[in-house]
């Protein structure tokens, strides 16, 4: 797989996830790589394992450092390794703020427990406290509230009769090695997945008012709402023979249309049938994707072909 995403490890000890998410990376179809590893402990064994593997390594004790100048350092070594995403793997230090809304949809984490259950620490003495049958592990995109972003992947683990605090922990980091490699690798590919686009473009489509989904020639059409209702968008999996997952939208005309191509002829294309009216495609299936674009897009096709009623009060809010 040539298109893929480039990933950086925090850890503070051992490893071990670290070593799963790249042994993981080697394997056939591998939709992710690992560039470095960073530790605020030059100690720490994983550092050790990483550079033995071949895999470039950066370690920064925090010690009489603030926050945010050891956060700048870190991000800086992952900057010029060229990544865009972090895993967090046992680093034992919390991210301030800002660097973690710098890296929003970007960084992920795992978690041992079936979150929102038992965020923070002691996760297994607290389950087993508790009298739960079972625990678990979760991975996670970070959010400046600790453990408490989107839940991306979870694997339940049973709680033995006699279960101890340690005894549970071995089980669960035995699912950790088998759920953080697959879950990062399908989040750093769904923009490869029709389904998940799907999703994405749908949600903004019906975010616009009074707009209803119905299917068109086999493909997923929006339209304003009513018995005279007029499709604004469809999204197009590969129809009539192109390469792209897409968005497909209207512009003033042709010549608008041929524009936007000569412009960005990565981005944009002349779709087959429709592009003869001036709608114009929207490469969806790419990484770099950018979802402000095709929620822009999709609001101004909405808006060409809306009631009056409705663009009226619209444009009188945005007016505000």
């Amino acid at each position: 797989m040539t298109d893929r995403a480039k990933v950086a490890i925090f850890l503070s000890g051992a490893g071990t996830n670290m070593a799963g998410l790249l042994y993981a990376s080697r394997l056939p179809g591998a939709a992710y790589e690992v560039v470095l590893v960073l530790s605020n402990d030059p100690a720490a064994p994983g550092l050790a394992l990483a550079a033995a593997e071949g895999i470039a390594t950066f370690a920064l004790p925090h010690k009489g450092m603030t926050r945010d100048a050891h956060d700048a350092a870190m991000e800086a070594e992952v900057n010029k390794a060229g990544a865009d995403h972090i895993a967090l793997a046992g680093y034992m230090r919390i991210l301030g703020d800002a660097f973690v809304q710098r890296w929003a949809g970007r960084m992920l984490n795992i978690h041992p427990s079936l979150l929102p259950k038992y965020k923070g620490l002691d996760t297994h003495a607290r389950a087993i406290a508790a009298g739960d049958k079972v625990a678990g592990v979760s991975v996670h995109l970070v959010t400046p509230d600790l453990d408490a972003g989107e839940v991306l992947g979870q694997i339940e683990v049973a709680i033995q009769p006699g279960e101890t605090p340690d005894s549970l922990a071995a089980r669960v980091r035995l699912a950790e090695h088998q759920l953080y490699p697959h879950t990062l690798n399908r989040y750093v590919a769904r923009h490869q997945d029709s389904d998940w686009l799907l999703h994405r473009m749908r949600a903004l489509a019906l975010a616009l008012p009074e707009v209803e989904e119905r299917d068109s020639h086999g493909a997923p059409g929006f339209r304003t709402g009513g018995k005279s209702g007029k499709f604004f968008a469809y999204f197009s999996d590969r129809h009539h023979g192109e390469p792209h997952v897409s968005a497909l939208v209207k512009t003033s005309g042709v010549d608008e249309m041929t524009d936007l191509i000569a412009r960005d002829p990565e981005r944009f294309y002349r779709p087959a049938y429709y592009g003869a009216s001036g709608w114009v495609g929207i490469v969806l299936n790419r990484r770099d994707t950018d979802w402000s674009q095709v929620e822009h897009w999709l609001a101004r096709s909405w808006r060409s072909v809306a009631p009056r009623r409705l663009t009226t009060l619209l444009d009188a809010a945005d007016a505000f």
